[in-house]
């Protein structure tokens, strides 16, 4: 996953077939402390985010599953609305090689 700011919306007068109905999104990707990455880009909304929302993004396959129409050609999708954000431990976090929160070492 990936967090994002959503910058503005995209405007789509021809849409692939399945895509009818969706709302695109211009977002810009996001480093860990909140700085702007790389170029803003167009991410098709499945969770109804809006202008200025700090959102989760899905690439490639991730972001093509999480569409409700199956095998559709999407790159890049909002799949949730970030409410607050909060770190634990030193920043940033790094984690030994095996090592989960989950299994039991830490």
């Amino acid at each position: 996953m990936i967090l994002g700011r959503v910058l503005g919306t995209a405007v789509v007068t021809r849409k692939y077939p399945g895509l009818e109905g969706a709302k695109f999104l211009v977002v810009q990707e996001l480093t860990k402390d909140l700085r702007p990455r790389g170029r803003p880009a167009v991410a098709v909304d499945v969770a109804q985010a809006g202008v200025g929302d700090l959102v989760f993004l899905a690439r490639k396959r991730e972001a093509s599953i999480a569409y409700p129409v199956p095998d559709l050609p999407i790159d890049l999708a909002i799949v949730g609305i970030v409410d607050t954000v909060d770190l634990a431990g030193p920043y940033p976090m790094e984690l030994r090689f095996g090592y989960t929160r989950f299994d039991g070492n830490g």
